[in-house]
Parts: C-alpha cells; structure tokens; sequence
C-alpha cells in the first residue's frame, strides 16, 4: 500500500507539473504574440483626381454608367494613378474593372448601384468555393494589379435580391407572399427562385466547374444561377478598402483571391440575414492581410479564412497567412470569425483580437471535414465578446455538412457516422490555436471540439473565459487540449463537461454552478490522462460518471 500511495503521489507531482508548464507556456505564447505580428504594406497615390462626370457619367438613377466609369479608371491609370471620384447622386452601372495606382473614391452620398440587368454580366473564368468555375462578372474585379483601392464614405450596392434564391423558413410569411407575387419560381413552397435558369443550376452539384466539354450554350443555360461575388481582387498587391459601405451582394461580398497587402479598415458590409452565400469577407490564398475597426452584418460567415477547396486547393498550395483582425464588430453571421471549410491549403499565423459578436450563430467557428486536407495552425484569439450566440461560443468540428449553422424549422439532422479511414493528404489538421479572455452572454453551448478518430484535434489552449451558455463544454476526439480558468454558467448540468475518445486533456480552474447534477461525463475506451486540478468537484451530485470503456485510469483529479 505504502509503495502503491508513493507511485501516486509521483504520478500527481509530474501531472501538477506539466500543467503548470502548459499554463506558462500558452501564457508566454500568447504574450508573444505582440511582437511577431505581421507587417501590411501601404498603398501610396497621387492626388491628380478623374471625376467620372468628366467622361460623361450621369446620376439619375437610370442611365447606365459603366461606359464613363471605365474611361476614367483607364485615363487615371495611364496618367500614373490618382483618384476616380464619384460624387454624391445615384450612379447606375454594370461590371467595374479596377486597375493599377487608381483609388475609386465615393464621396458621402454617392452610391454605386450595380445594375439587376444580367445580361451586363458576361460569363467570365472565376472561382467559387475554392474550384475554378464560370461565373458572372463581378460588380467589381481587378486581376493582376497593383497599388488598388476603395475608399470614401459612399455605398456600393450589388443589388442582391435580384440574383438570390431565399428560404421560406427565413422570412416572415407576409414577406414570402410578397416575393412570391413579384416573379420567380417556387416549385415546392419552400425555396424562391429568381428564374428558370436559376432553378435548373441549384438541381446541378457544381454546375459552374470548368469542362472544356461542355458547350458555352450549357452554362448559359444556368447562367443565372452563377451568382457572382461583389468584390473580387485576384492575384493583386497593396490593396485598400477603407470608410466604404458594402451592401447587397449577389453571393459573398469581399473575397480577396491570392493576392498580398490588404488592408480593410473603417468599412461596413451589409447583407440581409437570409442572403444565401452572403458572406462578409473571403480572404482565400492571401498574405499580409490587416482588418480593423469595420462592421459587419451579414447572411453568412463574416471574417472568414480560406484557402482552396480539396484537391485543387492542395494542388495550388498557398495558405491564407499573416493575417491580423482586430477591433471588428458581427451582428448576424452564421460565424463571427470562421476558418474553413474550403482550407485545403492551409492557414496560418492569424491574429484576432477584441472583437464583439452579437447574434452571429456561431463565435468563433473552425470547420472542416474529410476530403479536405490541409493545416490550419498557429491561430492567435485574444479579447473577444459576444452575446446572444444561438450555437456554439466557440467551435471546432471536422464533420463540416455545408448547412446552416442552426436547424431550420422541422428541420432534423443525425450525428455523423464515426469511423475510422486512414490518414492521407485529403485529411485535414486542426493544432496550435490558443484562445484567451472570451466573455460570452449567451449560447447553446459554451466549447463544442470534434475531431477525427484518425485525426484528432491537436494542441488547443483554451483560457480565463466565462461562458454563459445552456450547455458547458463538449469534447471529443481530441488531444493535448488545456482548459484553464474557465467559468460556466449553465442552465443544463447532465453533464458541465463531455468528453469522448479524448487524451491528454487538463482542467485547471474549471468553475461551475453548484448543485449540478454531473459535472464530468468520460467516454470511450481511448479517452485517457485527462487531469483535473484546482476545481472544487465537491459542489456536483456526481463528479464523474465513465461509460463506453472509460475507466478511473483514465483520469487523475486533484
């Protein structure tokens, strides 16, 4: 017995220890991340101006603009650079092609209206959820060009609801009637369609996929059906997008394509909340990229990290890296900071920090699944505050479905089906992200972690939150994961705290609301060295419950 308590008493020293070391270390690394922020380069421009009303452009709202707006992006470009100005009025326009040294300046008042005729929008080779594709021009584009902007304090708007398909179940019925009354096509009462050609793309997997097979009169035939994203600067240097509001995209609004030092600062992007694909910003395959102090208010995610779809994303190979977000503001989003799901070229060294999410379905959102492939890692989360989250706080799951965050109406969904495939390049990698001080008024659960039995989640530090949720903290298929000085204010109690084939987990400070009926639920015959420390068990009527193979082995509690 005595040899028995003594192997004990080493088998706690060395648990304590190697907590504390934890505990320094994501604080040391945290703390490092002041220091090691990257750098954006500047955009420079010339103060020669090119007003468009020079080249014939006129603001009634009806005349069509694209013509002038043209003329005068080419005369600044060819003179060196400077500004295109809009001034105050209603500017009607097709496709805006920005090109080198022009910053597109709308002054307070002026407000670009991309026009709803498509036929302004020729069929052009793009991307679109990570795979080449054909789609309609974007509203604006630039390819190739250097020292690119948007600024002022005027709108562009993209004139969404003429090319979005919408949800019954999103709007109110008075507003569904409504809709249905103004055209389109609804075949079953529950999706609204702008037009035949819109219907017939949506019953198609990837209709817009490059196929030299496949004539020009195909994809024409769901032409409107390829909605195309509002902003897209491809394979661009210095951009600026800075005071401008976004509104109204057809699909995602901002969406930064292999290109190198953006900076969006001081903008705002407006979508309705039933806008499908309406996301905020794409940044995908870029470096150097700094986000601050702008709003968004969006259908979809917000400030999301891509990088390729699969394995056209993994054959191009260039992660989303050296990003910085601070200070941003979400109100509706299906996340508020998303990574994935199309990140099959990885992400990396990402810094977020004090920003506010209010009513975004999701917090903070990793997402991915089998397929995909890639390493998302060395993601840095400092000072964020939310409120009224209707899913999870903050999320990591690799069983990504491509739906919306939270159920429809009637709508049911299963547990995916657990099994075990071997590890290729099409499995993706979660590790190295550390998340601290999140204070959360309100969710359905505070922690949600899932990863793959062949892959489990790696290296997550998780530290100094307070989590007001319905449900605590669940956990499985994950490894080297610390939970340290977190606080749980939850209205369900069976159990505070999930755990399923996981493994070297730590609970350090773990508090929680007394009287709880399980604090920790321990499953599956892989779960193991999970040490809990500096956590009062005492006010539980259970502390542990173990099924599904889990053992006391499995744990040290101190």
């Amino acid at each position: 017995m005595n040899i028995t308590r003594a192997m004990d008493q080493i088998k706690l020293k060395k648990t304590t220890l190697y907590i504390s070391m934890l505990i320094i270390g994501c604080s040391a690394m945290l703390a490092a991340t002041a220091q090691t922020l990257p750098k954006v380069a500047a955009t420079s421009f010339r103060k020669d101006t090119f007003n468009i009303t020079r080249y014939g452009a006129t603001a009634d709202g009806v005349t069509l603009n694209t013509a002038p707006i043209a003329k005068a992006i080419d005369a600044c470009n060819k003179k060196g650079g400077g500004v295109v100005l809009v001034p105050a009025g209603l500017w009607n326009t097709g496709p805006i092609v920005l090109k080198s040294n022009v910053n597109l300046h709308l002054v307070k008042g002026a407000v670009l209206q991309f026009t709803d005729d498509f036929n302004q929008y020729p069929l052009v080779q793009g991307n679109w959820e990570g795979l080449p594709q054909w789609r309609n021009q974007s509203p604006v584009s630039a390819e190739g060009q250097t020292n690119i902007a948007i600024t002022g304090n005027g709108i562009l708007d993209g004139n969404g609801d003429a090319w979005r398909m919408v949800k019954k179940d999103k709007l109110t019925e008075s507003q569904w009637k409504k809709l249905v009354a103004s055209g389109g096509i609804s075949t079953d009462g529950r999706t609204w369609y702008p037009s035949d050609k819109a219907l017939k793309g949506s019953q198609m997997k990837n209709p817009g996929v490059i196929d030299p097979a496949k004539p020009a009169a195909f994809y024409d035939s769901i032409k409107d059906f390829l909605r195309p994203n509002m902003v897209v600067l491809t394979q661009c240097k210095k951009i600026l997008l800075e005071g401008v509001i976004i509104q109204n995209s057809p699909a995602w609004c901002l969406h930064p394509l292999m290109s190198e030092d953006l900076t969006l600062r001081n903008v705002t992007v407006k979508n309705p909340w039933y806008a499908q694909n309406g996301d905020g910003i794409d940044v995908e395959s870029c470096k150097n990229v700094l986000i601050e102090n702008s709003t968004f208010d969006v259908g979809d995610d917000a400030l999301c990290m891509k990088s390729g779809r699969d394995e056209a994303g993994r054959k191009r190979g260039m992660p989303t890296e050296n990003v910085i977000i601070r200070n941003c503001i979400v109100y509706h989003a299906h996340g508020g900071f998303v990574v994935g799901s199309e990140m099959s070229g990885g992400a990396r060294n990402i810094h977020v920090s004090n920003c506010t999410f209010i009513g975004t379905d999701i917090g903070l959102r990793f997402k991915t699944t089998r397929g995909r492939g890639g390493v998302v890692e060395n993601i840095y989360i400092n000072d964020i505050y939310m409120k009224d989250i209707p899913g999870e706080a903050i999320l990591f799951d690799m069983y990504y479905m491509a739906k919306d965050p939270i159920p429809l109406n009637g709508e049911k969904r299963e547990a995916p089906k657990v099994e075990i495939l071997p590890v290729t390049e099409a499995t993706p990698v979660f590790k190295d992200i550390y998340v601290n001080n999140v204070v959360c008024n309100g969710a359905e659960k505070g922690i949600f972690i899932r990863g793959l039995p062949e892959m489990h989640i790696k290296n997550i530090r998780l530290q100094n939150m307070v989590l007001q949720a319905n449900k605590g903290i669940d956990c499985s298929e994950a490894s080297g994961i610390s939970f340290n000085n977190i606080r749980l204010i939850t209205r369900q109690s069976d159990p505070v705290v999930d755990i399923l084939n996981s493994d070297n987990l730590t609970f350090n400070k773990i508090s929680y609301q007394d009287g709880a009926s399980l604090l920790f639920r321990i499953g599956g015959d892989r779960s193991g060295n999970i040490a809990i420390t500096n956590t009062d068990a005492t006010k539980a009527k259970q502390k542990i419950q173990y099924e599904f193979g889990a053992s006391e082995k499995s744990v040290t509690l101190k």
